[in-house]
């Protein structure tokens, strides 16, 4: 029988895809881990390996295309022994056989892979869910259905065994069916809910500017990704923000005698010192460090129960062309200063091409955000779950500060933490922060 290949799923997050190259063409016999394609997610560019032996009967989607859904049939296989010719002819109608490579547990807001079915499960109804008093659906696909007034239990579902999936809302939306039944009137004197708000349509946007005044510039996948995830971030995670400024200058004296005594490494430029410390560098440090001192803080929120982290691993936000990206330092709270500027530099360069693996920019137990090299004073970040922190750092620059009576000029730099109230407490965040202020105060200390 013929075998499919399907748009694998290359995060917990993804849902469409662009298929940028085809690394086999049809009639080309692969082995399983082959390498079948380039398939570009909202951030990375990742290989395919196949799953199954056979021969290439057909590219059902062409390279180059853009917005590939998860699941969809990419190509057909025919196995050994059966005729290519055959098996491109009647391919797409046995289940399907790619997998998606395992990754990591997605973000607290992220929908849930929509790969496993319930174990105990009564056979399809006839519109692809299954029978029964129960609907199975993915809880995206339940959330964009409330949120449009449609009843998901008469969704046609596409997904494994019959699960609804967005795509199938989406469809039902677009075609004006399944409409949910009215709500039941609110008993008199009930207190009136408030009116649903809707953002603005296309439609009504561009009738605000002048026609011809503007251009269209479609939205990739990594700013809708982005888009989608700053909205859930601030709808549903109670924000608060703490805001303490702290003395740089013996760091960077610190920092300056440490990248004096780097020592000298060849490289095929010619010799190099074998690191060059950041400030940066040293905040990542200092917030890992800061976790460990105050171990309720890193803590991630569920609604079933509280996540207590064993390791300080820092996200750190990389703007990248077309939006922002997060790659981790893992355990960086055990790491030397060195080690940390170099993986940092590392991870930056790969994730600027769009070259990182999943597992180098999923999960993370906080995050850090500078934009001090732009000269900004100060600034409050959207918490990027499943943290439960985000560290927005501004510039250093010189003030005057008061000392014993006196004044005198220091180089401060303000720093604000944006907390999830439902796991950090405001006692909690300030012990947190202050924790972070003796560090980078005293930085002797992060090098013991």
């Amino acid at each position: 029988m013929p075998i499919n290949i399907t748009m694998p799923a290359l995060s917990p997050t993804m849902e469409e895809g662009n298929l940028s190259k085809w690394l086999v063409k049809e009639g080309d016999k692969i082995s399983p881990g082959d390498v079948i394609a380039e398939i570009e997610t909202d951030k990375a560019t990742m290989e395919v390996e196949a799953v199954d032996e056979g021969t290439v009967a057909k590219l059902v989607v062409p390279a180059g295309t853009e917005g590939v859904k998860v699941n969809a049939l990419i190509a057909v296989l025919a196995a050994e022994g059966e005729d290519a010719g055959a098996a491109a002819k009647s391919g797409g109608a046995t289940p399907a056989k790619a997998e998606a490579p395992k990754a990591e547990a997605p973000n607290a807001e992220a929908p849930k892979a929509e790969a496993e079915a319930p174990k105990a499960q009564a056979a399809p109804a006839a519109n692809g869910n299954a029978a029964g008093d129960r609907t199975f659906a993915s809880p995206l696909a339940r959330r964009i259905a409330k949120d449009a007034g449609v009843d998901v239990s008469a969704v046609t579902g596409t997904g494994p065994h019959g699960r609804v999936v967005k795509a199938d809302v989406d469809a039902a939306i677009a075609g004006g069916g399944a409409k949910a039944a009215p709500a039941a009137k609110a008993p008199a004197g009930a207190p009136a809910s408030a009116p649903a708000v809707k953002a603005m349509s296309d439609e009504q946007v561009l009738k605000l500017f002048e026609e011809g005044s503007y251009e269209l510039v479609p939205h990739d996948n990594m700013r809708k990704t982005i888009a989608r995830r700053l909205v859930e971030a601030k709808t549903t995670i109670p924000h608060f923000y703490l805001t303490l400024d702290c003395e740089l200058d013996a760091l960077l004296a610190l920092r300056t005698q440490l990248n004096a005594a780097a020592p000298v490494k060849k490289t095929d430029k010619g010799e190099a010192p074998a690191y060059k410390l950041s400030v940066n560098d040293m905040v990542i440090k200092a917030m890992a460090m800061a976790l460990k001192a105050v171990p309720d803080a890193n803590a991630s929120w569920t609604e079933s129960a509280m996540v207590k982290h064993r390791h300080a691993d820092v996200g750190v936000a990389v703007s990248i062309p077309g939006g922002l990206i997060t790659p981790i330092i893992r355990h960086a709270d055990e790491k030397t200063l060195s080690v940390i500027s170099n993986e940092m530099k590392d991870l930056a360069s790969r994730a600027r091409s769009r070259k990182l693996k999943p597992e180098e920019y999923q999960g993370g137990t906080t995050a850090v955000s500078n934009l001090g090299m732009f000269g900004i004073k100060d600034f409050a970040a959207v918490i990027n779950p499943p943290h439960a922190t985000i560290l927005a750092v501004g510039a250093g620059e010189e003030r005057a500060v008061v000392r014993n009576g006196e004044i005198r000029i220091a180089t401060v730099m303000s720093v604000t933490l944006s907390t999830d109230h439902r796991a950090v407490d405001g006692a909690l965040g300030a012990e947190l922060l202050v924790a972070f202020k003796k560090l980078i105060e005293n930085p002797m200390g992060m090098l013991v």
